[in-house]
């Protein structure tokens, strides 16, 4: 979903910077609250496995440029329901920026762009996980139509700023909205394969009880809200 380096340019770029600044100071909001509840020591770890994992989506996992962007299997979802919300933040932040860094650094330019599509979703299926999971269920019990819920959710997110940035940049021209529509129904394959990736994690954590109370782990795949 990386933004390419000329779809956004001049001064149409400085929206992005506050699109960026909005999605990272609320990131740092959820962060802040994960410390409160669960400690720094949980948050720190979570965040930083959550790192790890982004980098290895963006890095190891195939990439394909496609349309105005490139398909990534970005598992939004996976990471919120094993980390939490703000250690996931957090995570994605820091992963695409440490790509970035020592890897990619033409992307640097469009960074607050690429955050901006990344956080902005997070925090909808967060919110919609609260709506969509009673509050006494456990993750682990989720049932694929609540997961697939999630992962429509962030993907459709990720094709909608994708979208935006894209429009936003060239205009509504004709070439330009193939490009998008092309990128758009190439992210459906990510739709479908998501919730079973999320299927088969919360499968193995449910064989893998002894992890409940780590602080490695969002506390609420193993136990409902308190």
């Amino acid at each position: 979903m990386h933004i390419e380096p000329g779809i956004v340019e001049g001064g149409k770029i400085l929206l992005s910077y506050g699109t960026a600044a909005a999605a990272i100071g609320y990131g740092g909001k959820l962060a802040m609250e994960t410390l409160k509840r669960d400690g720094g020591a949980s948050l720190v770890l979570r965040a930083l496995l959550a790192t790890m994992l982004v980098f290895v989506f963006f890095e190891v996992f195939p990439t394909q440029a496609v349309g105005v962007s490139e398909v990534h299997l970005i598992l939004g979802s996976t990471l919120l329901l094993l980390f939490g919300a703000g250690p996931t933040a957090i995570g994605l932040a820091a992963g695409l920026l440490v790509q970035g860094v020592f890897f990619a650094p033409d992307d640097l330019p469009q960074y607050t762009m690429n955050v901006t599509t990344l956080l902005v979703p997070l925090f909808a299926i967060a919110a919609l996980a609260r709506r969509i999971v009673p509050a006494d269920s456990a993750y682990v019990d989720l049932r694929y139509g609540q997961v697939f819920k999630l992962s429509l959710a962030y993907q459709g997110g990720i094709v909608a700023w994708v979208a935006f940035w894209a429009l936003y940049g060239q205009g509504v021209g004709a070439d330009n909205l193939n490009s998008v529509m092309t990128f758009g129904a190439a992210y459906l394959l990510v739709v479908v394969l998501e919730p079973l990736v999320d299927l088969a994690v919360l499968a193995a954590a449910r064989t893998l009880r002894s992890l409940k109370g780590s602080m490695a782990l969002e506390k609420r795949l193993y136990e409902g809200m308190r």
